[in-house]
Formats: structure tokens, sequence, C-alpha cells
């Protein structure tokens, strides 16, 4: 009993004990200017770090990455061609088609696509 109740004080003081020191330890005593200014190639930063992002830029990303991941699915239709039925098959294929055209020309019509005016 008596190794059971040392060995749990032991188990439970040396992590304490360590983790007590690495904060103490780790503590930044020098905080000044130069340490917390941001660092931009050795000089002092000349405009501000928060810069307008465009959003144009954006969207065309966001529909790169919805037509990219179309893509990745339209991929595994041309293996699952010959285990499926061809009629259930071609209306599937051309409702998921119909569908990523359909939103090509709404993001179109919207102008979305249009990168330079």
């Amino acid at each position: 009993m008596m190794t059971l109740l040392t060995s749990f004080v032991i188990s439970f003081s040396m992590p304490m004990l360590v983790m007590l020191l690495a904060t103490i330890l780790s503590k930044k005593i020098i905080n000044d200017r130069e340490k917390s200014s941001p660092f931009e190639c050795g000089f002092d930063p000349k405009s501000s770090a928060r810069m307008p992002f465009s959003l144009r830029f954006f969207l065309i990303a966001v529909i790169f990455l919805i037509f990219d991941i179309e893509i990745a699915l339209i991929l595994p239709i041309i293996i699952i061609m010959k285990s499926s039925n061809l009629a259930i098959w071609t209306s599937t294929t051309l409702f998921f088609i119909l569908v990523l055209l359909g939103g090509l020309y709404h993001e179109w019509n919207q102008g979305a696509l249009q990168w330079a005016e």
C-alpha cells in the first residue's frame, strides 16, 4: 500500500514540478519595441499590414475550387458506367452536367467570370 502511495505522489509531483519550472523559465522578461514590432525585411513597415483584398479574385478562386471538385465528381461516373443500368447512368450523368452548366451560366450571367472591365 505504501509503495502505491509513494508511486502516486512521485508520478503526480514530478510532472507538476517540470511544468512549474518550464513556466518560470519560459517567461520573457525583456519586451522592447524592436521585438514587438512587425518584421519586414529588416526595415520598419512603410504601410499598413491590412491591405484591401480583391473580392473578384476571391470569387474566381471559389469558382475554380467548385469546378475542380466537380471534375473530381465526374471522373468516377465513367468507372460506374460498366456496372450500372445504362439508361439510369445516362439520365443521372446528363442531370449532373446540366446542373453544372446551369451554375456556369448563372455565374457568367452575373458577371462573376469577367475579370477586367
